[in-house]
């Protein structure tokens, strides 16, 4: 993919790039398309007792009957295992196959996403080129997130409509099946690791945006989502965008409960982390559902 390609908020500023994708030089907007798991007798001189005879009934009808359901699983989609596994694969094909404003749409709405129940709108102004996950992450963090590995990492800053905050969501496409991504989703939420200050996912701070000074010492709120369904994490960091630095980061998950006095929590930072998460991760969502129909 090309470099990043700022995206200045409206009004007056000009939208994103058209042409703008996942694929490294790419003049046109990709196509969306996927690709890279005894019978029962009676013998001569004896009758059958009334009750063995119903049982035996019984047993024929239900062996009729399971084994007609299994041949219509059979004659549909090859059972129910093949289908979640042809899901996850196509899963985990998507951050080559669908176009940066499929996935980071340039305006994002978020009716009531912010404290209160308040809407939100964020318009995004960087897109990070996709690569690998070096430098994306704290030590600590990739640590975490090594047994399921790095595929693809895309990135894309956002700003809320009044230019006051900033956040980074990120897509981090694994090489894990679905066993290794359960573990990590169980991990992550028995041992709280969401909650945990060290294992916050680094900003994308572009040049010239308002995301320019959005550095580690920024990070106000943030929020990691372990998917089991696809080999994808979602992850969201806020802060402020004028660069001030922050001494107590609070999880989203945390700053948006009733009563949360920090200034991230007051500020409506942790609201911009997983609202803007969620958001972005129904649209993967949407795409998912979409490569996966049958033609009618």
């Amino acid at each position: 993919m090309a470099p990043a390609h700022p995206v200045g908020p409206p009004p007056g500023v000009a939208g994103p790039d058209p042409a703008l994708s996942w694929g490294a030089g790419a003049a046109v907007r990709p196509v969306v398309s996927f690709g890279e798991p005894e019978a029962f007798s009676e013998r001569p001189g004896h009758r059958v007792a009334p009750r063995t005879a119903v049982a035996a009934a019984c047993l024929v009808l239900g062996l009729g009957l399971i084994g007609g359901a299994a041949t219509g699983s059979w004659l549909t989609d090859g059972g129910g295992d093949a289908g979640a596994g042809d899901h996850f694969a196509t899963a985990g094909a998507l951050w080559h196959s669908v176009p940066v404003d499929q996935l980071f749409p340039p305006t994002v709405q978020g009716p009531g996403a912010g404290p209160g129940g308040a809407d939100r709108t964020w318009t995004r102004i960087a897109v990070a080129p996709d690569g690998g996950c070096a430098h994306a992450f704290d030590p600590l963090l990739q640590k975490v997130l090594a047994p399921v590995g790095c595929r693809r990492l895309l990135r894309a800053t956002y700003t809320d409509a009044t230019q006051s905050y900033v956040t980074t969501v990120g897509l981090l496409f694994t090489k894990a099946d679905p066993a290794a991504m359960s573990a990590l989703a169980h991990r992550f939420r028995t041992e709280r690791l969401d909650r945990r200050a060290d294992l916050m996912p680094r900003p994308y701070a572009a040049k010239g945006t308002a995301a320019a000074g959005f550095g580690d010492r920024q990070r106000a709120s943030w929020t990691v989502s372990v998917l089991t369904d696809a080999p994808v994490v979602v992850y969201a960091v806020s802060g402020w965008a004028d660069g001030r630095d922050v001494d107590t980061p609070q999880p989203a998950a945390d700053a948006v409960t009733d009563g949360a006095t920090t200034a991230p929590a007051q500020a409506g930072l942790g609201n911009e982390a997983q609202g803007l998460a969620d958001r972005i991760e129904r649209r993967l969502r949407q795409n998912l559902g979409t490569a996966t129909e049958k033609p009618s």
